[in-house]
């Protein structure tokens, strides 16, 4: 288990998905409960910036699919994608206001067999470790996450079981590129990953 890790504060989440986004870098996720203890460093991440933003789920008005990315920050909205995985996203902006960031790789810490076996995989040698949180739809799998189960979890409780937290880790350096796997604002520098890290999905250059 990482040493003393915190919960991050709601008003972490209050401000905009780029701050937010950059910022999670580096922090952990963590699945809790009396049997089970998940933890994984976010290494990779997208910004996505409510109705302004063409690629956002939340650009085309609050529905109530989409109703968790306008607030409060700190929640998590959920949605399932080509029919076969789920994706992890955090609320952000002050309530009423629309934002989110999307969780695209993660380097696992503890609970690694089991992440294992809720991926339908086992852990013969490193290059198998890769394949555990490495895209959006890996690390939900592994983590056991659903829409169902976690849609509108507070990310900012270790409470709920699904929570982001601080241990004190710092990103030694931060790279940040366009966005991967859309098809409208494509060109926008939203996507923030830990460099060097080799967790991260498809690294592409650094966009300083």
């Amino acid at each position: 288990m990482p040493a003393n890790p915190h919960p991050l504060p709601r008003a972490f989440f209050a401000r905009s998905p780029r701050r937010v986004a950059r910022d999670l870098i580096g922090k952990l996720l963590i699945r809790s409960s009396e049997s089970t203890y998940l933890s994984a460093r976010i290494v990779e991440v997208e910004a996505y910036l409510g109705q302004n933003d063409p690629a956002a789920h939340s650009s085309a008005g609050r529905t109530p699919r989409n109703s968790v990315l306008f607030g409060p920050p700190g929640f998590a909205y959920i949605y399932f994608i080509y029919g076969n995985h789920y994706c992890l996203n955090v609320s952000c902006e002050p309530e009423g206001k629309a934002g989110g960031v999307l969780f695209r790789a993660l380097e696992p810490l503890t609970g690694l067999e089991e992440m294992a076996r809720a991926r339908g995989t086992a852990l013969h040698n490193s290059r198998d470790v890769l394949k555990l949180t490495t895209g959006p739809g890996r690390l939900a799998q592994a983590f056991g996450i659903t829409r169902s189960r976690d849609n509108g979890r507070d990310l900012t409780s270790p409470a709920s079981g699904l929570w982001i937290a601080d241990d004190g880790f710092r990103a030694p350096a931060i790279q940040i590129t366009p966005r991967i796997g859309i098809t409208k604002a494509v060109a926008r520098p939203l996507r923030y990953l830990l460099a060097n890290n080799r967790f991260v999905s498809h690294v592409r250059p650094s966009s300083k």
